[in-house]
C-alpha cells in the first residue's frame, strides 16, 4: 500500500508552508495530510503532547492500517520521535526537511542556550513576536519569491510563548525503527545534514533558503517521493 505523506510544519510558522507541496504530491497521485499545529502554543507547557495530538487527530480521517511517511520541516524534526510513538498508523519512513534532529539519546532541547539568550529579550509577558519578526528584512526577503505567499505565511504565524523554546522533548527508544532521510536546502542546516549522513540516513540536497518548499514545491515534492520510495 502506498504510504500517505504527512507534512508537518514547523510550529514557528504554519501549514501554508506545505500547501503547495501537498498540491504537487496530490497531483502525482499520492495521498497527503497537512495537520495544523497553529494552536499548540496555547496554554501551559508541556507543548509537545499537543503536537502529537494534532497529528494523531488529523489522521483519524485515515484508516489505521494505512502506512504513513512523516515529513518534518525545521524544528518539527524534533517532534518526529514522539509523533512516531504516538501514532496508531504504521510509519514506513521519516524525512527531515532542512530540519533539526532529535538527540541520539534524549530528551532533546528545542533551543540551545545561545538561541534562548537571543530570544529572551524579545519576549513580552512571556510571549515572542512572530518568527519572521525576529530577523531583519534582508534576512526575510530571500525566503519568499511571491508577495501573496509571503503575506499568507507571515499573517498565519503564531506568537509562541518563550516556554515553547525552553521545553525538552522526549526521544522514545526505538523511534527510528524505519528508514529515515534528510533533505537539505542550505546553511546553516548543512551540519545537520552531515550528522544525518553519519547516522546512516540517506541525504539529498535541493539548494535554496529555509522556506524553499514554497519557492520550489515541485522540486521539493519530487525529492520527497524519491526519498520515500528508495528508503
Amino acid at each position: 500500500m502506498q504510504p500517505i505523506f504527512v507534512l508537518v510544519h514547523s510550529p514557528s510558522v504554519g501549514p501554508s508552508t506545505w500547501h503547495a507541496v501537498a498540491e504537487h504530491l496530490t497531483a502525482a497521485g499520492y495521498r497527503v495530510r497537512v495537520p495544523s499545529l497553529l494552536h499548540i502554543g496555547t496554554g501551559a507547557p508541556p507543548f509537545w503532547p499537543r503536537v502529537v495530538s494534532a497529528v494523531r487527530d488529523d489522521l483519524r480521517q485515515v484508516s489505521t492500517g494505512s502506512p504513513v511517511t512523516l515529513v518534518a520541516h525545521s524544528n518539527a524534526g524534533l517532534f518526529v520521535p514522539v509523533i512516531r510513538s504516538g501514532l496508531d498508523h504504521p510509519v514506513t519512513g521519516s524525512i527531515f526537511v532542512d530540519a533539526a534532529l532529535p538527540a541520539r539519546i534524549g530528551p532533546t532541547p528545542v533551543a540551545t542556550p545561545a538561541v534562548l539568550e537571543f530570544l529572551r529579550p524579545m519576549a513580552v509577558n512571556g510571549r515572542l513576536p512572530r518568527w519572521t519578526d525576529w530577523w531583519d528584512e534582508a534576512d526575510v526577503a530571500p525566503l519568499f519569491s511571491d508577495p501573496t505567499m509571503r503575506q499568507t505565511v507571515i499573517e498565519e504565524q503564531p506568537t509562541l510563548p518563550l516556554s515553547y523554546y525552553e521545553q525538552h522533548i522526549p526521544v522514545p527508544d526505538g523511534w527510528n525503527d524505519h528508514p529515515c532521510s534528510y533533505l537539505l536546502f542550505g546553511p546553516p542546516y548543512d551540519d545537520l545534514a552531515a550528522e544525518a549522513r553519519e547516522r546512516g540516513w540517506r541525504v539529498a540536497h535541493l539548494p535554496g533558503a529555509h522556506l524553499h518548499q514554497i519557492i520550489d514545491p515541485a522540486g521539493t515534492a519530487r525529492h520527497l517521493v524519491e526519498l520515500a520510495t528508495t528508503a
